[in-house]
Order: C-alpha cells, then structure tokens, then sequence
C-alpha cells in the first residue's frame, strides 16, 4: 500500500466550531492482488477549494483502468479550469466526465463496454463547507463525534434490495448480487449522479472516500474504533487498511483493488 499526506490551513473559523481549522489527509491505491488496478483517484487544490476524487472502472481487459482514468482526470480538470464550489458546480464537473468516458467509449471498440463509478467531494476551506456526488458503489462517509454521520447510498442491486426490504442492510456486504450496480458512469440507466446538500464542517470531523475495495472489508463499527484510536490521516487510512487486509485473509479471499481519501478536520491553533 502507497499512501501520502498533505495539509493545509483555513483562513477564516468554520461554522460552529471555535476556532480556525486545516485540513489533514491521507490518500491510498493498492492493486490488491489482482492483474491491474481499475481504481484510479485524483485530487487538486484551487485556493481555499479542495476537490477529491475516487473511481473504480470496470469493462473487461484495459476497460476499467481507462473508464476510471478518463472521469477522474475529467472531474480534476474541469474543477481546475473553473474553480467554484457548490452542488451545481461539482455536478457539472461530473458532467464532464460522463462526456470524456462516452468519447473514449466511441473512440475504442474494444472499451465499448467500459464504465466507471465515481465518488467526488468538494471541500471550500474559507466556509468551512463541504459537498459530494457519487454514482455507483464508491462511497464517501462523514464522521462526526467520532460516528458516522452520513454516507453516499449505492446504487446497486444489493442496494436497492435493501431499500424495498428484501434484505437487511446488516447484510449487504455479503450479499450474493452485491456486486451488480445499477448505475456508474458510462453506463446506461436510469439513475443520475446524485448530489448532497452542501453541509458545514466542524473541528473534529472525518471524511472517507473510497471504493468498495475497502469498504466492503471494514465495517463502519470498526472504521469509528479506527479513527478513535489514530490521531492523524495517515495512521487513520494505515489501520482501516490493515482492518481490511486482516478481514480479507480471514476470508479467505484474494485481495480487490481498493483506493481512498482519508481526511481529518482539524482546529488550526494560534500562534505563541
């Protein structure tokens, strides 16, 4: 596993929290064990603007590995070439991707049938104010209290199973069809890239972007026990990999790509 970590300072207090804050992260992408890795993130800073970006491609050979390239550099270029935050900007950033995923799709017989899930999150530093959109089984967790506050809700089979009570969400993980999406970009469907309510950060706040590499090992208990126990991105991202990496052995199983964007809200102190 490869991971790095980089902060930065806000300029102005956040909402509700005392004092100034600075963002501290963490990022990672592993092949796991299989022949490629189809996930591929992304990040870029404007300013006080953040943009993180996670997608986990699939499409038979080289399709997945393009279809995740093509809508992260897509999200990561256009936040670049129009830096603003909000949902209608964000959204239009994941426009862009739709568009380059189905160019490279007509472009390439052979990636014709390639797609790509995509979890993006926007973080302006001077609000203290944050937003997501996602589509497909990338999921983005917000922890507050040291819980999970929120969470992007996939758009899979499993999923949807869930939500018209034909299964308990306790058991969507080992849910036989829980790898059947109903929605990822370049696919055809009926769903939409969603888009959260932009939300107030606070001193003490998490943030999780990752694929289901991970998340389909570490269990949100276990993530909150993680996060209690670390005191930074790094050594927060490290435990959730190595919660994974045991699960995954334990199991049996031979390891899944898996990529993330673990972040830390911190209180920025003053000076002596």
């Amino acid at each position: 596993m490869a991971y790095s970590v980089a902060s930065s300072a806000m300029t102005r207090p956040a909402a509700h929290a005392s004092g100034p804050l600075r963002l501290s992260w963490a990022q990672a992408s592993d092949i796991g064990a299989r022949a490629a890795n189809q996930d591929t993130i992304g990040a870029a800073r404007d300013g006080d603007l953040a943009c993180f970006v996670i997608a986990d491609g699939t499409g038979g050979h080289r399709g997945g590995e393009v279809a995740s390239r093509v809508a992260v550099d897509a999200i990561v270029d256009a936040f670049r070439a129009a830096p603003a935050f909000g949902a209608p900007a964000l959204l239009s950033y994941a426009a862009q991707a739709t568009i380059e995923v189905a160019k490279a799709r007509r472009a390439d017989p052979q990636l014709a049938d390639m797609s790509t899930t995509v979890a993006a999150l926007l973080i302006d530093e001077r609000s203290a104010r944050a937003v997501w959109v996602h589509l497909g089984d990338s999921r983005i967790y917000l922890f507050r209290s040291g819980r999970v506050d929120a969470v992007t809700i996939d758009h899979s089979l499993a999923q949807q199973l869930v939500d018209a009570g034909y299964a308990s969400a306790g058991k969507l993980r080992q849910h036989p069809q829980r790898n059947i999406l109903l929605a990822a970009v370049g696919a055809e469907g009926d769903f939409a890239v969603t888009a959260s309510e932009e939300f107030a950060l606070e001193a003490g706040d998490a943030l999780l972007a990752c694929s289901d590499g991970l998340w389909e090992w570490v269990l949100e208990d276990d993530m909150e026990q993680a996060l209690a126990a670390t005191t930074g991105s790094e050594g927060w991202l490290a435990a959730l990999c190595a919660n994974a990496d045991a699960a995954v052995t334990a199991a049996g199983k031979a390891r899944d790509n898996y990529s993330a964007y673990a972040i830390r809200v911190l209180r920025q102190e003053a000076p002596a």
